[in-house]
Order: structure tokens, then C-alpha cells, then sequence
């Protein structure tokens, strides 16, 4: 099979497998930036790591020259959020979106599920993309009562608490 062919069929095959939904942020020359990303994994407990993936995209460009960026994992009373990173021209850090700095810079949602700070290790680029294996600085949790918000078939979902 032609590499184009296995590269559409790839895509279809990850469109049926559903994955957590994340919003990514940083702190950029001109201001704040961030991306939904559905590619964000547990990496290692010792020492505290994970991996997320991004495409060459303006804010993954500004977002991989950051020193550090916050991983938000999100539940659905963030669905309206996630949309809105999800797209160039959608709007982001808003007030009415709930964001906080933190002190080292970043924008943080504090209702998300978690909100892990991290920096870089590893930025690995793969094809149009870029792999990047980051360590974890800190980790705040945030309210126990929402549920998961999954990305499927390319639409975000919502599950019964598991």
C-alpha cells in the first residue's frame, strides 16, 4: 500500500479510537497561546514525565520555544473550551473562560480535571510533526465532580463518570 493510503487509513483507524482531551498552554513574545491536543500520555512516575504531539501549527511553533507550558486535562464542563483551541480563530483566555497565572508566567485553568506544568526534555520531530516528551514540575488538581471529556470521530464527547 502507497505510504499516502497507510497515512488516511491511519488517521480513520485513530477517528474510531476515543482519547482524553487537553488544552496546552504557554507563554509566548506577544502574550498567551495554547492548542487542544488529544495525544497527551503518562510517560514515567519516576521521574514524573509525559508526552503530547503537535503539528507545525503557529501556536505549536511558539509553544515548543517555550521554557515551560501547563498540560490541561479536561472534563465537560470545558467542551466549549476545548472547541475553541481546537481552531485558529477560536477565542481563548478569556475571562469568562476562568483563566489564572500562575507566578512562573503560564496561563492555568484551575477547574480542570488536573493542570500539570511541565518543561521540555526531548522534542522529537516526526514527519510534520513534533513529538515532545516533557517533565513534570507540578501538579494541581481540580474539582472531583466533572466528567470525561473524550475526543472521538472527530467531535468531543462526554462519558458517565467512570
Amino acid at each position: 500500500m502507497r505510504e499516502s493510503g497507510v497515512g488516511e487509513r491511519l488517521k480513520g483507524a485513530f477517528r474510531r479510537y476515543p482519547t482524553g482531551v487537553a488544552v496546552i498552554s504557554a507563554v509566548g513574545p506577544d502574550g498567551p497561546v495554547g492548542l487542544t491536543a488529544s495525544s497527551v500520555a503518562s510517560v514515567s512516575v519516576s521521574p514524573p514525565a509525559l508526552s503530547f504531539s503537535v503539528m507545525g501549527t503557529r501556536s505549536a511553533r511558539i509553544l515548543l520555544d517555550a521554557p515551560s507550558f501547563v498540560v490541561h486535562l479536561l472534563g465537560t464542563r470545558h467542551v466549549a473550551l476545548a472547541r475553541e483551541f481546537a481552531h485558529s480563530a477560536g477565542d481563548r483566555f478569556t475571562p469568562e473562560q476562568g483563566w489564572s497565572t500562575l507566578p512562573s508566567g503560564e496561563p492555568v485553568l484551575f477547574d480542570a480535571v488536573a493542570a500539570l506544568r511541565a518543561a521540555p526534555l526531548h522534542l522529537v520531530p516526526v514527519g510534520d510533526s513534533t513529538l515532545v516528551v516533557a517533565s513534570v514540575l507540578e501538579v494541581f488538581h481540580g474539582p472531583d465532580d466533572d466528567r470525561p471529556l473524550i475526543h472521538h470521530a472527530r467531535t468531543f464527547v462526554t462519558a458517565a463518570r467512570l
